[in-house]
């Protein structure tokens, strides 16, 4: 029903989504507020990737092209302000209930992920949406899996196991990881990085497309990388993540709020 659905490529916040949902019962693998933050942050990230946006000196413009997207709602909040705002202020402004619940339900209507309603604790909500079809994710994992270990990324038979780099139940339905914690890499001045820029290769190697490295970036802002790739060369990872604007205004936002958090109990 959906085959023709999903065969068309995710975009960044669906691929976050996606790797940080649990296959299973649906629920985020993630502290809420890391879900939404570094959900702001992969919606900032696609629409760089696709030229609508850019960073020029400390702040996000929008360019004066129109590329299709399904970000179109982001996309107009960022044009109609009339003042520019830096990386993390859009990171902040961005972080959303009404925005995760779009993108997820964008994945339903394409068969990745089904609404399973609200799972009620006291006065609190979780969102749930189990997944239907794990083809695409296995292909996530498989892309990230071979950039981690230097390789190149072959199109072909998705072969969802993991191998040199060790991903962490990459084929099973039911796939979890545990909530994550503080990112190794907090805030770092980034200065005004060129984010389409290739990343530096290893030897023999070809660097991984630009796709892959900002959900590589993205997620390890939110902690989750090493969760889901536990054997990956840390320094690797690091040097493909290094100094991209979106994944940077996730850690400068979560540093933010995990230090308002820890305030919070002396005010």
């Amino acid at each position: 029903m959906h085959a023709e659905a999903t065969k068309a490529e995710l975009n960044l916040p669906q691929a976050f989504l996606l790797l940080a949902t649990n296959d299973k019962d649906g629920t985020p693998e993630l502290p809420m507020y890391v879900l939404r933050t570094t959900l702001a942050g992969a919606i900032l990230a696609e629409l760089d990737l696709i030229g609508a946006i850019e960073l020029q000196g400390k702040h996000v413009r929008a360019t004066g092209t129109a590329p299709k997207t399904e970000l179109q709602h982001e996309l107009d909040l960022i044009r109609g302000k009339s003042r520019p705002h830096t990386p993390k202020r859009w990171a902040s402004m961005l972080e959303g209930r009404a925005e995760m619940r779009r993108i997820y339900e964008g994945m339903a209507s394409r068969g990745l992920v089904e609404n399973a309603g609200e799972k009620h604790l006291g006065l609190f909500r979780t969102l749930r949406y189990p997944e239907r079809d794990h083809a695409p994710e296995a292909e996530l994992l498989k892309k990230i899996e071979v950039a981690l270990s230097g390789g190149t990324y072959d199109a072909g038979p998705s072969d969802s196991k993991a191998s040199d780099v060790g991903v962490a139940d990459a084929t099973a339905p039911d796939a979890t990881a545990p909530d994550a914690g503080t990112p190794d890499a907090m805030a770092q001045d980034a200065g005004t990085p060129d984010a389409t820029a290739p990343a530096p290769a290893k030897p023999d190697s070809k660097a991984p497309d630009a796709r892959t490295i900002a959900l590589i970036a993205l997620l390890q802002a939110a902690g989750l990388l090493g969760k889901l790739f536990p054997a990956a060369d840390k320094n690797w990872a690091d040097e493909l993540a290094k100094d991209y604007w979106p994944a940077k205004a996730v850690e400068d936002e979560l540093l933010m709020i995990r230090l308002a958090q820890a305030e919070a109990p002396t005010l």
